[in-house]
């Protein structure tokens, strides 16, 4: 797992008590200092898997203080480099107690501001929707794979679909909300801009590259949902999610823009297919995301929090299964493959 280096702020007579609270945490190195008149100051270096259970403790100690402030820094390097901590040696004669570690995921603070950025509805957001649309568009227009492969590349679908299951799997409304606010007007203008191409541009409906994206069936169900846990994975897991992005692109943009210019173009029926298709991608990537999420024990801080994010999770997982049988009644009775 990356390196974290922890950053603390709190009162200078508090800082006694570090050593105490990293007892059971498996930290590299500790550096304390005391400012006069400007508080206490604590520099923690370990390994991102245990930076959420150091983050608990410090806030339920120190977070009610005055000018608490808790900072994560990733680290690029460090010269020496770092050795994994030894265990602790029992007693001769005993057996060693394991190690006490955190899930092999970053710090759900390092997870939600992640998701949380990546949610954002920016006018750059926007533009790159309307780029990778068009891209897409040509590309599926000529039968150019490697022409929609780009569009995939650029494509920013990956955060904003994320950060829905998150907010699901901690039950936060504001960030579900946004979450939602930045997909609808994603697909919005896609769905718009692809109707507009197809009302002025030469559609083949009988293209390869456009009927193989009119019909669903188990294996767009299967990928849908190999993209939506590798989506999860690659923002726990703390590693650039640009090649993640690229595989729910695949799920999502092309179905999208082919319902698109195929309902611009006259073709409601077959344009019907490619929008039951990017239900079933949208309903299929989130429903993995969340069950990732839970997986990984990614829970809030506190047991009213959990309690309330408990009741989210179930009514998401419970809406998306319906929506997923629902969609699968009509995968195996032929309505997609017919229209």
């Amino acid at each position: 797992m990356p390196l974290r280096l922890i950053e603390l702020a709190i009162p200078s007579q508090e800082l006694e008590k570090i050593p105490a609270l990293l007892q059971d945490i498996r930290v590299i190195q500790t550096w304390t200092s005391d400012s006069a008149g400007a508080g206490g100051n604590v520099r923690i270096l370990l390994e991102a898997e245990h930076t959420e259970a150091l983050t608990d403790v410090l806030v339920r100690h120190f977070g009610s203080r005055d000018n608490f402030r808790l900072v994560s820094l990733p680290v690029e390097a460090t010269v020496p480099p770092v050795e994994p901590p030894a265990d602790s040696k029992a007693p001769e004669g005993e057996a060693a107690a394991p190690a006490k570690g955190g899930p092999l995921r970053i710090s759900r603070e390092e997870l939600y501001e992640d998701l949380a950025q990546a949610s954002r509805l920016t006018p750059i957001y926007v533009v790159t929707i309307v780029l990778s649309t068009v891209v897409a568009a040509v590309g599926l227009i000529r039968g150019d794979v490697a022409i929609i492969i780009g569009a995939m590349v650029i494509a920013p679908l990956l955060g904003p679909n994320v950060a829905l299951s998150l907010a699901s799997t901690l039950g936060d409304p504001d960030l579900a909300r946004r979450s939602l606010r930045t997909i609808g007007v994603g697909v919005a203008a896609a769905a718009a801009l692809s109707m507009l191409l197809g009302a002025v541009l030469t559609i083949d409906p009988y293209a390869s590259e456009l009927v193989s994206r009119t019909r669903a069936d188990v294996g767009d169900i299967i990928l849908a949902l190999a993209a939506g846990a590798a989506g999860s994975l690659a923002f726990t897991s703390g590693v650039p999610a640009v090649v993640v992005g690229v595989m729910v692109s695949v799920a999502l943009l092309p179905p999208l823009v082919v319902a698109g210019l195929l309902a611009g173009a006259g073709y409601w029926m077959l344009a019907a297919g490619a929008f039951i298709l990017i239900l079933t991608n949208v309903t299929c990537i989130n429903l993995a995301a969340v069950g990732t999420f839970l997986l990984q024990k990614v829970r809030p801080r506190t047991w009213w929090e959990e309690e309330r994010a408990r009741k989210a999770t179930r009514r998401a997982v419970a809406t998306w299964l319906i929506m997923l049988a629902i969609l699968l009644g009509l995968m195996l009775s032929g309505y997609v493959g017919a229209a």
